[in-house]
C-alpha cells in the first residue's frame, strides 16, 4: 500500500505488523516527519519492508507496485488534486479516504470522475467527526447536493455515529445558508442555491432517520 502524507509512519507499521499489508511506500512533503518514520521503522523492525518517499502525492509512487492507496488527514479538495494528478489509481487500485475537511468537495470530484464509494464509515476524534471511505473506480455518477455530505454508503451502513454527524452538517450547512441569504451577486447566489439544496437534503434525511429510530425503540420496547 501506499500511505500519502505519513507523518511519523505509524498507519504503515501497524498494517505491516498486524500482517495486513506485505509492503508500504510512505510519502510526506515534510523532511522531518518522513526522518521520523524512518526511524519508526527501524523500531519495531519493519524497515526492509518500507520505501520512503519526500514527495508530492502520490508522484514517488510507481504504477503497479502497489493495490491500496491511503490518503488520510488532509483536506478533501487535496486528495482530490491527488487523486486527478494520478491517473493510474484508476486501474487497480482500492482507495482509503479520509479528508479532515471538505468531504463534500471530495465527493463531488469522485462522483464526477467515475469513482464509486463502496463503504463509508465514521470515526470520532475528541469532539471532532471523521468519515473513511472505501472507494474504487467505476460505476460513480455525479452526486445531488446533499449527497456530497453524506453518502448512499454512508446511509446504508446503519453507522451509530451517523445522527449526530448529520445534525452537525445540517446546523453548519443552516449557519452557510443565512451568512449568505442576503448577498446580491451572481456567485452568492449560486453559493445559495447550492448549499440550500444541501440543507434541505441533510434535513429530510435527518428526519427519516430520527423517525425510523423511534419506530425501533418503540418495538424493543413492546
Amino acid at each position: 500500500m501506499a500511505d500519502v502524507g505519513c507523518d511519523h509512519g505509524y498507519l504503515g507499521i501497524y498494517l505491516l505488523q498486524s500482517g495486513q499489508a506485505s509492503f508500504v511506500h510512505a510519502s510526506d512533503l515534510r523532511e522531518k516527519p518522513l526522518k521520523k518514520a524512518m526511524q519508526n521503522a527501524l523500531l519495531y523492525g519493519v524497515a526492509d519492508k518500507m520505501r520512503f518517499s519526500r514527495a508530492d502525492g502520490l508522484a514517488a509512487v510507481e504504477p503497479g507496485t502497489v493495490d491500496t492507496v491511503v490518503c488520510a488527514g488532509m483536506g478533501g479538495d487535496l486528495i482530490a488534486q491527488i487523486l486527478e494528478a494520478t491517473p493510474w489509481v484508476r486501474e487497480s487500485c482500492t482507495l482509503i479516504l479520509q479528508p479532515q475537511s471538505s468531504g463534500n468537495d471530495l465527493r463531488r470530484y469522485l462522483g464526477e470522475h467515475g469513482f464509486s464509494i463502496l463503504k463509508e464509515r465514521l470515526v470520532r476524534d475528541g469532539g471532532f467527526l471523521y468519515a473513511v471511505m472505501t472507494v474504487r473506480f467505476g460505476g460513480g455518477t455525479p452526486l445531488s447536493p446533499g449527497r456530497q455530505y453524506a453518502s448512499d454508503a454512508l446511509l446504508r451502513s446503519n453507522d451509530p455515529l451517523l445522527a449526530p454527524y448529520l445534525s452537525r452538517i445540517e446546523r453548519s450547512l443552516m449557519n452557510t445558508v443565512a451568512g449568505i441569504a442576503k448577498g446580491v451577486t451572481e456567485e452568492d447566489r449560486r453559493k445559495l442555491a447550492y448549499y440550500g439544496a444541501a440543507y434541505e437534503e441533510i434535513s429530510a434525511l435527518l428526519r427519516d432517520l430520527k423517525t425510523y429510530e423511534r419506530g425501533q425503540d418503540d418495538a424493543c420496547r413492546e
